[in-house]
């Protein structure tokens, strides 16, 4: 297995499918391990409970994303005695730095099945709690979601307001030129699963996200 990236929680490492599970299925085919990796400053009944808690989390959300027609990873295999998780390899372009080489007119389309794809996460009642373009990718002409790390359960409007103000904040740090025009773009792909009227309650309360923020600064400064 090739290590790709390590995080707090865990280490992500890339694998053949047949290798790691010891037969000549799919030849070829990639997939990602996720371990999530003990930690030694935590008790260490904690620390499992923890771990298992996290990965049986995960493993639910993104069986239950793809229920409602979100395209995610698919998952081969949860290991509960080493707390891994075996799962489709994505295998395409970050959005990140795809939607910085399109012209306007090749940004929105995106943009807006960003938005459709966010808007059927929260009609299975998950939120992602880490949107960013960094953790979406282009294959085969369809928008995924990666790394639900922080995904939960949780439908109520205050955390699908936070969700949405998080990728607005992330697209305003990484695509500050056009990313107003961008993130209204998501809004109307959101309307288009969840209704008009779902979207508007949901932008409303980005609104008061955002003004909570600016009370606090102006409460700071003074």
């Amino acid at each position: 297995m090739e290590l790709i990236k390590q995080g707090a929680e865990a280490k992500i490492y890339l694998a053949e499918f047949g290798e790691y599970f010891g037969a000549e299925l799919l030849p070829g085919e990639r997939i990602i391990i996720k371990h999530r990796i003990p930690k030694r400053y935590r008790i260490r009944e904690i620390d499992e409970r923890l771990r298992r808690e996290r990965t049986v989390r995960e493993a639910r959300v993104l069986h239950r994303a793809k229920e409602f027609g979100v395209n995610c990873p698919y998952v081969y295999e949860v290991d509960m005695r080493e707390m891994k998780i075996a799962m489709e390899f994505i295998d395409g372009e970050r959005l990140k730095e795809l939607l910085e080489r399109l012209p306007m007119e090749g940004r929105l389309p995106l943009c807006r099945e960003i938005g459709r794809q966010i808007g059927r996460l929260h009609e299975a009642g998950i939120v992602h709690g880490d949107l960013t373009t960094s953790n979406m990718i282009l294959r085969d002409g369809k928008v995924y979601l990666i790394d639900f790390g922080l995904a939960d359960f949780d439908p109520t409007l205050e955390a699908r307001g936070v969700d949405l103000h998080l990728l607005k904040r992330a697209m305003e740090s990484t695509h500050y030129t056009w990313f107003e025009r961008g993130f209204e773009a998501v809004l109307e792909g959101y309307a288009e699963v969840r209704g008009e009227e779902k979207a508007e309650e949901l932008k409303a309360k980005i609104e008061e996200i955002e003004s909570r923020g600016r009370y606090r600064e102006r409460s700071w400064v003074g």
